[in-house]
């Protein structure tokens, strides 16, 4: 049987092979540089690479005593797109009730689809494949917190380290660990003295 845990070195390798994750200097849409460059729908489009970093994040879950007591009755909760196929590899390693997602709704705030809305009292754990400035995170637990559900643990694949992270007293896990130099523009960058001009990327 093929193992499926994954040590740091193992998921760098499988985001790094799979252009998931690229060194260097980028300029991203909203003017910031940074020396690495995160699409992590490339890695997560793998069945078994998919599978092996979301089966590593849910022992990680798994570890936190309120995840562990209340499962399998538990829901997961993807934090808009990125947080699907996350949501459902973690919903089969740790074999959870269901799964359901938000969605980007008008203005940018994140909403359920009807009819597949977090209810009152529904256990909760929320996943992504990264977390940037945690923006999204908290449109989530406000989302969730608001249709009466309780947050058990926060988890995602990658953390850049981007900003600080405040969920209050919800446990926060994450599969990896990646710091990442981070200008809000070219005038702050140490990286435009040192390598010249960027290359400009998408989301």
């Amino acid at each position: 049987m093929t193992e499926v845990l994954m040590n740091s070195k193992d998921v760098m390798s499988v985001l790094a092979e799979t252009g998931a994750i690229r060194e260097g200097h980028f300029k991203l849409p909203n003017g910031e540089h940074t020396n690495y460059y995160f699409q992590m729908p490339l890695a997560l489009r793998y069945f078994n690479y998919a599978r092996r970093l979301s089966v590593g994040l849910s022992r990680l879950l798994r570890l936190v005593p309120q995840v562990a007591a209340q499962l399998p009755k538990i829901s997961i909760v993807g934090a808009s797109t990125g947080g699907i196929p996350v949501s459902y590899g973690v919903r089969e390693a740790l074999q959870a009730d269901q799964i359901m997602w938000a969605e980007g709704g008008r203005e940018g705030q994140l909403r359920f689809r009807q009819y597949d809305e977090v209810q009152k009292g529904e256990n909760c754990v929320l996943v992504d494949d990264l977390i940037l400035s945690g923006r999204t995170m908290k449109s989530l637990i406000s989302l969730v917190k608001n249709a009466g559900g309780k947050i058990l643990a926060i988890g995602v694949i990658a953390d850049p380290k981007i900003a600080p992270l405040d969920f209050g007293d919800i446990p926060f896990v994450r599969l990896i660990d990646i710091p990442t130099l981070h200008f809000p523009n070219g005038q702050a960058c140490t990286l435009c003295k040192e390598t010249g001009a960027p290359t400009t990327v998408e989301w």
